[in-house]
């Protein structure tokens, strides 16, 4: 008997539970808008803001509605001109960036502070928006700083957004789902609690192949299917390696995001994978509808259910396509 598919079910889970309100996510443009005039007018370093550029999971289109009291936030590359005088300590990017909060009459008042490659400045409603000091240097290299080092890291954030879209257009737009879904997953259930969310994208997205699809044309055919067999192929590539495997960025800057977990951390993700493998498989090949259903929701809330009559659709899908307006010149950033 063939399994029941119930994409509806998954349908009514992401857009009423898993994604980010339309409200919120302008609130989130809004303050990034807000906060790069502030900088660019800023009196001292205004004249080295020259862009403001999506990153992380607003703009790879991965960005949840958070579980409780978790927070929700936006980065952004601010692109800076590079400063010959700060040339032997990349730092003073961050440092800069954060006096010019501080000079400013309503960010001073604002809890802000420094981390090792942005600056963060927190709002009260449980949302904060991070700044990464972005730079291109003269020698060619596009760049972040590592406060905690005080060095440059290097980073290609359209080679992540190319690449990030090739994988998902290879499933049919599933992938991003299934990356939300992952997402809600760790949080709701507090699961592989650790896993950054920089780490979960690349390791999914890095389990697509087009020539999956040549063999099965129906291997990422919906949101359940793909998000069965994307963890499938996840799980089988964690038990062949019990050690902690090197996660290269996939956009070929040349970095990895080993320094992102430790072994410890990637053990229990590792484990926590398999056990969910298995209810994955339980739930989706399930026959009996009702009972699918509870095992679905054994892994996802009483959100994952049949979609109500008036359910609303003012969430994350019918926003996706505005992403691109956050920056001021189209360019999209690197997924964190």
């Amino acid at each position: 008997m063939a399994p029941v598919q119930l994409t509806t079910c998954f349908n009514t889970l992401l857009t009423d539970t898993v994604n980010l309100s339309r409200f919120k996510l302008d609130m989130l443009d809004n303050r990034v808008d807000s906060v790069y005039r502030a900088l660019k007018a800023d009196e001292e370093i205004g004249h080295l803001v020259l862009d403001k550029i999506p990153q992380g999971s607003r703009a790879q289109r991965t960005i949840i509605n958070p579980v409780g009291d978790k927070e929700f936030d936006a980065d952004f590359l601010l692109l800076m001109e590079e400063n010959p005088d700060w040339h032997g300590s990349p730092k003073t990017y961050i440092d800069k960036v954060y006096a010019a909060l501080d000079r400013h009459s309503l960010y001073r008042e604002m809890p802000h502070s420094r981390k090792c490659r942005c600056v963060r400045l927190e709002y009260k409603n449980l949302m904060h928006v991070d700044i990464v000091p972005y730079v291109q240097l003269s020698d060619g290299r596009e760049v972040i700083v590592n406060r905690d080092d005080n060095c440059w890291e290097a980073t290609d954030p359209e080679g992540f957004t190319a690449w990030m879209r090739n994988q998902d257009d290879i499933t049919g737009g599933n992938l991003r789902r299934v990356i939300r879904l992952l997402k809600y997953l760790r949080d709701h259930k507090n699961s592989f609690t650790g896993t950054r969310s920089i780490i979960l994208t690349t390791l999914l997205g890095n389990q697509v192949s087009d020539t999956k699809t040549l063999i099965d044309p129906g291997n990422y055919a919906n949101v359940p299917t793909t998000l069965l067999h994307l963890v499938q192929d996840l799980n089988t590539y964690l038990q062949v390696n019990p050690n902690k495997p090197s996660i290269a960025d996939p956009s070929g800057s040349g970095v990895t995001f080993d320094h992102r977990w430790t072994q410890d951390t990637y053990a229990y993700f590792r484990e926590r994978i398999r056990v969910h493998t298995e209810e994955i498989e339980a739930a989706y090949h399930h026959a009996d509808k009702e009972t699918s259903i509870e095992l679905w929701q054994g892994l996802f809330g009483t959100g994952f259910k049949e979609p109500d009559a008036q359910q609303s659709s003012a969430k994350f899908p019918a926003a996706a396509a505005s992403v691109a307006a956050v920056t001021t010149t189209g360019r999209s950033g690197r997924a964190g």
